[in-house]
């Protein structure tokens, strides 16, 4: 669906759909994990691919609603730079040693957060209804998850550290 949702939201005519169906596309990734989890569906691959695809919607996502000036470039490089850090570094590493890391809770709290910011932002940009509200909840939300998202990269870093000193 991802290209179909960069094509929405850059031609303007569509950029109302895009974003609503961005929200979709990241929403049920979102409840996917958690029905996977609670119904003992998960598996070792589904670990490794969900939070690819949760960073890879949302980059996406950002890179769309960049280029179509809903979403401020600087704030797309700290959510992306920061994702691109963490699973190069810790590509990199946990191949190598053979070995592999669980998402933490607050990886998970922060990939929502921003999910969410990401949506209200680019919606209160875009000046579409109740753009005053979603906005400022959004820049709250970017705020919130962009820290927890720093503090999850510190503790996914500590956590590689720590693996492959063993």
């Amino acid at each position: 669906m991802l290209p179909g949702v960069v094509w929405l939201i850059v031609r303007p005519s569509t950029t109302t759909i895009g974003v609503v169906v961005l929200a979709l596309v990241l929403a049920t990734d979102w409840v996917d994990g958690v029905v996977a989890r609670r119904t003992g569906q998960v598996s070792e691959l589904g670990r490794i691919l969900d939070p690819l695809a949760d960073r890879l919607a949302l980059a996406v996502g950002l890179a769309a609603l960049v280029a179509r000036g809903a979403f401020p470039v600087w704030a797309a490089v700290l959510i992306v730079g920061r994702d691109v850090a963490v699973l190069v570094v810790g590509a990199i590493v946990l191949i190598r040693r053979g070995v592999r890391i669980d998402v933490r809770f607050i990886g998970k709290i922060a990939t929502f957060s921003l999910m969410v910011a990401v949506v209200w932002v680019s919606w209160g940009t875009l000046g579409l209804p109740l753009a005053e509200v979603t906005l400022a909840a959004g820049w709250i939300g970017f705020v919130v998850g962009i820290v927890e998202s720093y503090f999850a990269a510190a503790v996914y870093l500590r956590d590689i550290r720590h693996t492959t000193a063993a």
